[in-house]
C-alpha cells in the first residue's frame, strides 16, 4: 500500500486535470451511499463532527474520513483534518492511503468550478471569494482555470488574514486579486460569488445579488449553518452537488425547507445530470444561479484515482 503526502498530493492535482477527472466520473457509473455525519462534543465542551464518505466503481473503493473541528482557528490549525483510503474493488486490497486535507480543498474547488462551467454567464468578469480559509485559495485557482477572470475580490471578516491571502495569491502570479473590505459592495458587483466558510448567520442578502449572478455555495455543512438568506435562496435557480447531501446537511436548503419557504421540489438538478446534458444549466443571461454543495464522496475517488494513476514508484509502501 502507498503511502502519499500532502507535498505529492499537491503537486500531481493540477486544476484543470481535477476538473476534467471530475466531469468524467460524473458520467461514468458509481455508487455512494449517504455519508455518515456523527456530531460529538470534545473534551472542551465543543461540538465537532465525524464524516465518514465511502464510494465506489466496479474497480475501486475509496473511504475518506473527515473531523471538523471549527474553533481549531483558536490554536491556529486547520479546521478540517481527513485522511482517504483507496482499495482494490475486486480483491479489497489496500492500494494507497493518503492525506486527504489538500485532496479535499482541491477537489472542492475543482466541483464548484466545474459547476460554474454550467451556471456561470460566459461573459464573467468578477469572481468575489468571502472567506479566508485553506480552500479560498484553492478557489480562485481552480474558477480561474475555467474562465478569465478582470478581477477577484477577496472579503474575509479578518482583514489581517484577508490582506495575507490576497498577498500570497498575488506573489502566485494572480496580479488580479484585490481585498473588498465592504461586503456588500463586493456582493453588488460580482458576477460570480463563492462562499467557504463556517459561519452559523447568513453573510449575504439576496437584496444585494444583482440579476445574472451565480452564487457557489460550499462552506455549511450542517442544517444549522447558513451562508445567505432566505431571499437569496428564493430568487435563485438552485443546483445541488447531490439532493440527499444538499437537502438535508446544509441551512441554506434543509432552513428554508423546515420553514416552509422552499420547496424541495424547485431544486433544477444536480452536478451529474448537469455533466451528462440531462438538464439545462443557465437558461438566460439575467437568471441567478445557486449551487449548493455539501461534498461527495465521489469527488473524491476521482481525485484520489487521479493522485493514484500518476504517483511514482519511489513512493512509501507498506
Amino acid at each position: 500500500m502507498k503511502i502519499i503526502d500532502k507535498e505529492t498530493i499537491e503537486s500531481i492535482l493540477k486544476y484543470d486535470k481535477l476538473i476534467e477527472a471530475l466531469r468524467e466520473i460524473f458520467q461514468s457509473s458509481f455508487t455512494m451511499p449517504v455519508r455518515h455525519h456523527h456530531f460529538y462534543q470534545n473534551a472542551e465542551g465543543i461540538e465537532n463532527t465525524l464524516i465518514l464518505m465511502p464510494s465506489w466503481t466496479d474497480n475501486y473503493i475509496g473511504i475518506k474520513q473527515v473531523v471538523v473541528a471549527p474553533e481549531n482557528h483558536r490554536k491556529n490549525l486547520p479546521a478540517i483534518h481527513a485522511l482517504y483510503t483507496l482499495l482494490d474493488a475486486v480483491t479489497g486490497k489496500p492500494l494507497a492511503q493518503m492525506d486527504a486535507a489538500g485532496l479535499t480543498s482541491r477537489r472542492t474547488a475543482c466541483t464548484s468550478a466545474l459547476a460554474a462551467s454550467y451556471l456561470a454567464r460566459d461573459d464573467s468578469k468578477i469572481l468575489l471569494i468571502v472567506g479566508g480559509g485553506k480552500v479560498a485559495q484553492h478557489l480562485v485557482q481552480a474558477h480561474s482555470a475555467v474562465r478569465a477572470y478582470d478581477q477577484i475580490l477577496i472579503w474575509t471578516r479578518n482583514e489581517s488574514k484577508g490582506g495575507d491571502l490576497v498577498l500570497n495569491l498575488q506573489q502566485a502570479g494572480f496580479r488580479n486579486v484585490v481585498y473588498a473590505d465592504k461586503l456588500e459592495e463586493a456582493v453588488r458587483r460580482a458576477d460570480v460569488i463563492s462562499c467557504a466558510t463556517l459561519s452559523h448567520e447568513p453573510l449575504i442578502n439576496g437584496e444585494w445579488i444583482k440579476a445574472g449572478t451565480h452564487l457557489d455555495l460550499i462552506g455549511s455543512h450542517t442544517p444549522k449553518t447558513r451562508e445567505v438568506d432566505d431571499s437569496a435562496i428564493l430568487k435563485s435557480s438552485i443546483f445541488v452537488d447531490s439532493r440527499a447531501g444538499a437537502l438535508h446537511e446544509t441551512g441554506e436548503l434543509a432552513i428554508p425547507i423546515a420553514t416552509g419557504v422552499l420547496d424541495p421540489a424547485s431544486i433544477k438538478g444536480d452536478i451529474k445530470e448537469l455533466c451528462c446534458g440531462e438538464i439545462m444549466g443557465r437558461s438566460s443571461s439575467d437568471e441567478i444561479t445557486l449551487f449548493k454543495s455539501a461534498g461527495l464522496a465521489i469527488e473524491d475517488l476521482a481525485a484520489a484515482l487521479l493522485v493514484y494513476r500518476n504517483v511514482g514508484e519511489e513512493m512509501t509502501s507498506v
